[in-house]
């Protein structure tokens, strides 16, 4: 049987934490600045965890 390939998108994109959960940088916070608040912009900083739901799904993607 054939191995599975991993989804190049996706494991360029999330990284796997010490403790094993997905984190994920948040989409809009490369330019085009000025014209969103100061809320906006404090909220796109660091990552971001994936949600328990969509964990099983991306994990498979990435450890193919």
């Amino acid at each position: 049987m054939p191995k599975k390939k991993t989804k190049k998108m996706v494991s360029k994109r999330v990284k796997k934490t010490a403790s094993g959960k997905l984190m994920f940088r948040r989409p809009g916070s490369g330019h085009l600045l000025s014209s969103k608040t100061r809320k906006q912009k404090r909220n796109l900083r660091g990552g971001k965890i994936i949600h328990v739901a969509d964990h099983k799904r991306i994990a498979e993607m990435i450890s193919m």
